[in-house]
């Protein structure tokens, strides 16, 4: 179960869904390093309060899981903190069928889990090649403390973490509360897709296990689980993966 009283959040003015990823036991009886790895929503509305947040945390690197587009119409609001911004660009294919689905009258709250689920498992397929740049830079410290995010820090940011967590041992249980977690923090949902009823709005807007389940399913079924997924996908041999989990985990 995710420690509440782990001072995981953030707060900023201007943003949402920003959290250390520090703090979490693992399965051996460590803990994630806090203070080096941190996941949040876009940067985009910073305040001046929040840029002097992310320059006391000592942020070195940003990598922007959002698409090209997506980046381009909501810059990081980063002037002044001295950090290097990484794209790692995993381009969104949900809004067009989603709002296709609306118009044509077909939205319903099961259908848009069978988007999100689909679109899980597109995560260690077709979207590999940006994971596999954020986990490059991540596993260099000299770009550490990092932060990724996408848009909401909720859906391609959530697999990065839980892989990223599940990597350092953190037990599944863990793992999916901190996933769960974005459903009470992240505020960017307000106002989002007014016109659908609440339940089919719902399934859209929140983190839910069963989606994160079937990005996992990919991942086991198609390499044998997450170090697999690591070593094939992502470039991390065994060597590199006990070198992050030397730097990142403690006691």
């Amino acid at each position: 179960m995710l420690d509440t009283s782990l001072p995981s959040v953030v707060p900023l003015e201007g943003g949402s869904n920003f959290r250390d990823l520090g703090g979490y036991r693992t399965s051996s009886g460590q803990t994630v390093r806090r203070g080096a790895v941190f996941r949040s929503a876009h940067l985009g509305g910073l305040t001046d309060q929040d840029r002097a947040a992310l320059a006391r945390l000592g942020v070195r690197t940003i990598v922007d899981l959002r698409g090209v587009n997506e980046a381009a119409e909501t810059p990081h609001a980063v002037e002044g903190i001295e950090c290097r911004i990484v794209g790692a660009h995993i381009e969104p294919q949900m809004g067009d069928k989603i709002r296709n689905a609306i118009d044509d009258g077909r939205a319903t709250p099961h259908l848009m889990m069978q988007f999100l689920q689909d679109h899980y498992r597109d995560y260690p397929r077709r979207c590999a090649p940006g994971f596999r740049t954020l986990f490059t830079t991540l596993s260099d410290g000299a770009h550490r403390p990092l932060v990724f995010h996408c848009t909401a820090g909720k859906d391609r940011t959530g697999f990065a973490s839980a892989l990223l967590l599940t990597l350092l041992g953190v037990p599944w249980e863990t793992v999916v509360e901190d996933y769960l977690h974005t459903n009470q923090v992240w505020t960017g949902h307000v106002g989002r897709y007014p016109e659908l009823d609440l339940d089919t709005r719902a399934a859209i807007i929140e983190a839910r296990q069963p989606y994160l389940e079937a990005a996992f399913e990919v991942v086991h079924a198609e390499h044998g689980g997450p170090e697999g997924f690591a070593e094939r996908a992502l470039g991390l041999d065994e060597m590199s993966r006990e070198r992050l989990r030397a730097e990142l985990l403690e006691g």
